[in-house]
């Protein structure tokens, strides 16, 4: 055997060893997440990186963050007094449910955990907070343009003009789509007669119902 050959498989089981034990510590830094979760690595000096599948976080050097991107569901539910009054000023009762995640993008992603924070990104409070009040009013304004009969019948021409006046710039969040659950007439009993616009949709109401019983008689 050759005088060097002892050595050289000692330096070749030497280099294996250092392989498998850089392999180990890195599997080791190396911090994955599940699919509808991104990995937010913040570096030193403040630079921030974003990973959809899993990332190596030095540790004591870099802080990693895990933010929510699946799916949510927002329920927006108005009813009597706080129907939604249409253009002939016929209230309606309406719930709709809107699906939203935090944008698939590394700039959305990034938007929603410097504004909200990584931790709060998915929580149910924190997306009634930033969109109930919004969504709620883009319901208000789309049905005031529409008549009740109307908004009864074309459904999805209202569900558009919903997530028009919604608009897309959510704060690095993306509206996916908008289900209209429920739509009915508002009971009469439940408006309020000192209300102008009450006032004026309960008229209507007796005005048709009493024209419709005509034309029945």
């Amino acid at each position: 055997m050759n005088a060097e050959a002892p050595f050289l498989i000692l330096a070749l089981a030497a280099v294996l060893v250092a392989v498998i034990g850089v392999a180990v510590v890195i599997r080791s830094f190396y911090q994955k997440v599940d699919q509808g979760r991104a990995l937010v690595v913040s570096k030193p000096g403040g630079a921030r990186k974003v990973s959809f599948t899993g990332a190596l976080v030095l540790p004591l050097v870099e802080r990693a963050e895990e933010i929510d991107i699946s799916l949510k569901t927002l329920v927006i539910d108005r009813r009597g007094r706080e129907g939604l009054i249409c253009h002939d000023r016929i209230r309606a009762d309406a719930t709709a449910t809107f699906f939203l995640r935090v944008g698939r993008s590394v700039d959305d992603v990034l938007r929603v955990a410097e504004s909200v924070g990584c931790a709060r990104a998915g929580d149910q409070a924190t997306l009634e907070s930033l969109f109930s009040a919004r969504f709620s009013g883009a319901m208000k304004q789309a049905a005031a343009g529409i008549d009740f009969t109307e908004l009864y019948v074309r459904r999805g021409e209202y569900r558009d003009l919903v997530l028009q006046a919604i608009g897309s710039d959510l704060n690095g969040y993306e509206l996916e789509d908008l289900a209209l659950d429920y739509l009915e007439q508002t009971p009469i009993e439940q408006l309020d007669p000192q209300n102008i616009l009450d006032a004026e949709g309960i008229r209507k109401i007796k005005a048709m119902a009493a024209a419709t019983k005509k034309d029945e008689g």
